[in-house]
Order: structure tokens, then C-alpha cells, then sequence
């Protein structure tokens, strides 16, 4: 997957901004009021770069997903349709956007996964969906620039049962068109881009979001090694079982006894993340190169977190999970530690961790 030049997300830092009450995820601001009724060139080019980006985290998170179903207990209709609503743009841009994305319908497909259900029933970017199975796209309701519309699209969809066909309602350059999609089940989460200048990667049981940055800056390996380290937060449980222990999150997170539960989460992540890298067929040396190139600069010194281990102790302990891990060549790999994400965090997560 070609990566975005620094030049391209720049100017995506500079047109977007997060929306606040939306699960994280972001609004187009790109534009002015008194814009041509036109698209222009520039709008074209930042149109599509966010569109490559989106696409660019929607296929390393369904290759994770998918590859990994077998770990999940919490599984989802997979269709491999990345969406994008009208509603998530503001009024000066929404007319551009229009017409850019040929919005038909509220929802429409941004991008469509390679090898997946949605490409293998002829679905296409810029299709506008009219229904999907049972989901009628014009009883879902949003409110301007805002993604409430998206949530709801993408809930109800991924609520379907993931071993039914769908029949899939679509219009593409004004014909109506109906195709018949089969899912796959796959781990129950959605991955959404944060368009912001930071370093910034979450989960919160439901979604995993991930910095632009991340994908600017690092090669996909790299990347996908981010993305299965806030997946398996999820697949771990991790957030309500934070929640269950009652640690304080954000800055509090790494004073007093939240300490010891984040950084036992962080290293249960670390080490699962390995087995799905492995199963969606990455190399196992991803997160080691990652830490590599993001630790010394961005993990040390003053920048290190109380509640994250040190990053050459992540390697460390990375590096003896990926021993194990390697003479072994069937797949799945379904790893011991999951039969414990329904327990208590009891907090010690010095016995995870190796230092170097």
C-alpha cells in the first residue's frame, strides 16, 4: 500500500479538525463559504488523500479482523465496505464533497477493501447505499457534521448475521443497483483514522482508532503492528475491565494504582498483538521494527509514560513471545492468555515483563 507524502498530510492537519462528541472521529473543514460551485484541484487531491488513508487503515484492520476470528468471542458481519456520510462535513465544504463522492443517498462506500465480501459482490467506491439486508439507510438519522449517521450505518450493519446473504441496494452514477453480499465473520470492532499533528492511538472496546500520523510516517508493517496492539485492548476487554478496577484514565493514568493495571494491560496487548500479526500473515518482527523507530525519539527520556513499560523492555518482552511463536506454522494460533479476558486485572504485570 503506497504511503501518503509528508507534503499531502500536512495539508490533511491543516483542513481537518476532531470532531468532540463523536467517538473521535473526524469532520471535513476543508473549504470556504463562498467556494465555486466547482471542485477544486486542491479539494480533489485532499478528497482523495483522505480517501487512500481511510482505505489504507480499513485494510489492515480487516486483514486483522478476519484473520483472527477464531480469537474473538465478540465477532461482527464483515462486509468490507468502508463508509463515509455527507453529514460529516461542514457547510462549506458538504456541496464539494457531493459532488466529488457522488453522494446519492446519506452513506455511501468510500472505498472497498481488496478480497472482500463487498468487492467480491461488485460493489465500488462512491456507490451510495439505499439498504443493506434489513438496514434501511433513510431511517437512520445523524445530525449535521456530525458522524451520528456513520455510527448508526455501521452498527446496524455489522449487527447482521454474519452467515445470511445480504442483498445490497446501491446507486452508482444515478442507476439503481442490487447486488447480493455473503459476510464473513470477523472481530468485532471498527477502526476509524484521528486526523491530528499528535501521536495518538486508542481503544475503547468498540473501536480502534489510530493517528494520521501513524500512517503517514510508518511503513504498513509498522502500522499494522499499532493497529493489532489497540485491536487485542479490545479483543483483552481491556477497557471494561480497567473500568471494573476503577483506575482513572487520561493523565491520572499513570499515578497511584492505575499504574500497575495499565501497564498490565499494555504488555497483555504487546504479546497478543504478536499472535495477530502471525495469523494475518505479517512478519513477527513488526512490532520490534516499530519500536525501533518510534521509541527513541517519541517512547524516552521526558516523553515515556508512567504507565506504559519502557519501549526496550517492550522489545525485550516482545522478542521472547515471537520465539515461542515461531517454529510454529498452522494457523490460527489461539494463545493461552485469552482464556483469562473475562478475570480481574490483579495488576502484576511484572511477571509479563522482561527487561533488557
Amino acid at each position: 500500500m503506497l504511503l501518503l507524502s509528508t507534503r499531502p498530510m500536512q495539508s490533511l492537519h491543516r483542513a481537518f479538525r476532531l470532531a468532540g462528541a463523536a467517538a473521535g472521529a473526524f469532520l471535513f473543514v476543508v473549504g470556504s463559504a463562498d467556494a465555486a460551485v466547482g471542485v477544486s484541484g486542491d479539494e480533489t487531491q485532499l478528497f482523495e488523500e483522505v480517501r487512500q488513508a481511510d482505505l489504507k487503515l480499513a485494510t489492515i484492520g480487516w486483514r486483522l479482523a478476519a484473520g483472527n476470528a477464531a480469537l474473538c468471542d465478540r465477532l461482527e458481519a464483515g462486509t468490507g465496505m468502508q463508509l463515509h456520510t455527507l453529514d460529516q462535513f461542514d457547510a462549506a465544504s458538504r456541496d464539494a464533497a457531493g459532488r466529488h463522492f457522488g453522494f446519492a443517498t446519506p452513506v455511501a462506500i468510500e472505498a472497498v477493501v481488496l478480497g472482500s465480501p463487498a468487492e467480491r459482490a461488485g460493489l465500488k467506491a462512491d456507490d451510495s447505499l439505499v439498504r443493506v439486508g434489513t438496514v434501511v439507510i433513510a431511517k437512520l438519522s445523524g445530525k449535521p457534521v456530525s458522524t451520528d449517521r456513520l455510527v448508526a450505518a455501521q452498527l446496524a450493519i455489522a449487527a447482521l448475521p454474519a452467515d445470511v446473504p445480504l442483498e445490497v441496494e446501491a446507486i452508482r452514477a444515478g442507476a439503481p443497483l442490487r447486488v447480493t453480499l455473503q459476510p464473513v465473520a470477523v472481530c468485532k470492532s471498527r477502526f476509524e483514522l484521528r486526523i491530528a499533528n499528535d501521536w495518538s492511538a486508542s481503544a475503547d472496546g468498540a473501536m480502534v482508532q489510530i493517528g494520521s500520523r501513524f500512517v503517514e510516517e510508518y511503513s504498513e508493517e509498522q502500522l499494522a503492528a499499532v493497529i493489532a496492539h489497540e485491536l487485542s485492548h479490545n479483543i483483552l476487554r481491556h477497557r471494561e475491565r480497567l473500568e471494573a478496577r476503577g483506575v482513572s484514565f487520561g493523565m491520572l493514568s499513570g499515578f497511584g494504582k492505575s499504574v500497575k493495571y495499565f501497564r498490565q494491560t499494555e504488555l497483555q496487548a504487546d504479546l497478543l498483538s504478536v499472535y495477530l500479526l502471525a495469523n494475518a500473515n505479517y512478519p513477527l518482527h513488526a512490532p520490534i521494527d516499530f519500536w525501533k523507530a518510534f521509541g527513541p525519539s517519541k517512547a524516552g527520556g521526558i516523553l515515556r509514560s508512567r504507565s506504559h513499560p519502557a519501549w526496550r523492555d517492550r522489545i525485550a518482552t516482545l522478542q521472547a513471545e515471537i520465539a515461542k511463536i515461531e517454529p510454529l506454522s498452522a494457523r490460527p494460533i489461539v494463545p493461552a492468555m485469552l482464556a483469562d479476558r473475562a478475570t480481574p486485572l490483579d495488576g502484576n504485570w511484572e511477571a509479563l515483563l522482561i527487561r533488557r
